[in-house]
């Protein structure tokens, strides 16, 4: 295979290339940790809408995306930005209003689907969920299923056994596979051809960009191929799988990149108070996203001494004394 093709590209292209309105999208990450935010903040910037949106347990890359306006329908486990919101703020608003259709997995329910997707097969059984109400709400309509040929015509499907009770289940629950036309990731390396190194938890990031049509890959360092091949065993993602290299630096801020670094209380303590008042919200995209240029001058507005604060330690790959309140 080529592994000399080069698909490094700046952000807006890759954006503009790959995410069209409508389009069903999937961010990797989980709560506050390596969500793609630059990404994010470029979706919302060329005012993208109607995307079908995918998420493990995601939380202010969901919930910067619903409250830019750019999602209609979303399925999950958990949007939350731990205790800087339990549950995403203008996530819960945009439900509240009928403006955001979900549909909620497990935990475990979610990976499998993108597992599935990756694998190529319709769905994954799992014993998840018997004996709740995650098999009987459904957050989409019948009808919705009918007229979207994208949405699986069931939420779910529960089965005998067919193996007569084996492995102690009499039922089992079959959940749908997902295939997004375009996964987003940011990773801490990759190659101009895309190959790409995840350091620290992977959460359901490599499942997702397996699962998908195209793959675009943000990444705080771009380096030689041949430092990739020292310890390849940290590489998570082949360069087959990659269609658009983006290197960013802080592209997932103001969430974590472990060993780079932490996440921002500061930030996220702001964006909490902001996004609970309309006028204090629009004001917040206008300033932090509208009317800034990329992410590059987004992360210069912070100031050095922010960035100082949330340097990660080398030894722990987390940013030591942070006051995370």
């Amino acid at each position: 295979m080529d592994t000399g093709t080069d698909k490094v590209m700046d952000l807006k292209t890759a954006v503009g290339r790959f995410v069209t309105d409508g389009a069903h999208i999937s961010i990797g990450g989980f709560t506050v940790n390596r969500n793609p935010m630059a990404a994010v903040y470029e979706i919302i910037r060329q005012r993208k809408q109607n995307l079908h949106l995918y998420a493990h347990s995601n939380g202010q890359g969901v919930d910067e995306l619903v409250g830019g306006g750019c999602v209609s329908r979303i399925e999950i486990a958990y949007a939350g930005n731990g205790r800087f919101a339990p549950t995403c703020i203008r996530f819960r608003k945009a439900v509240q209003k009928g403006a955001l259709k979900v549909e909620d997995y497990s935990n475990y329910q979610m990976t499998l689907r993108f597992l599935a997707g990756a694998m190529g097969v319709p769905f994954l059984p799992t014993r998840s969920s018997l004996g709740t109400s995650l098999l009987s709400v459904w957050g989409f309509t019948e009808q919705e299923r009918r007229l979207d040929p994208r949405v699986p015509n069931r939420k779910v499907s529960v089965l005998d056994n067919p193996f007569d009770g084996w492995g102690g289940a009499d039922k089992v629950v079959l959940v749908p596979a997902i295939n997004p036309d375009v996964t987003i990731l940011h990773v801490q390396k990759a190659d101009r051809a895309g190959t790409a190194r995840i350091e620290g938890l992977t959460f359901a990031d490599v499942e997702q960009a397996k699962a998908a049509a195209r793959v675009i890959v943000t990444c705080e360092e771009l380096v030689e191929t041949d430092v990739l091949r020292e310890n390849p065993d940290l590489n998570r993602l082949p360069f087959f799988c990659v269609d658009a290299v983006v290197p960013v630096a802080y592209g997932a801020y103001p969430t974590a990149c472990y060993r780079c670094y932490d996440y921002d209380p500061v930030y996220l303590n702001a964006y909490r108070e902001a996004a609970v008042d309309e006028e204090k919200h629009a004001a917040y995209l206008r300033d932090h996203i509208f009317d800034v240029k990329d992410h590059a001058a987004f992360v210069e507005r912070q100031g050095t001494d922010r960035l100082a604060g949330i340097a990660a330690d080398p030894r722990t790959g987390y940013a030591v004394g942070l006051d995370r309140r």
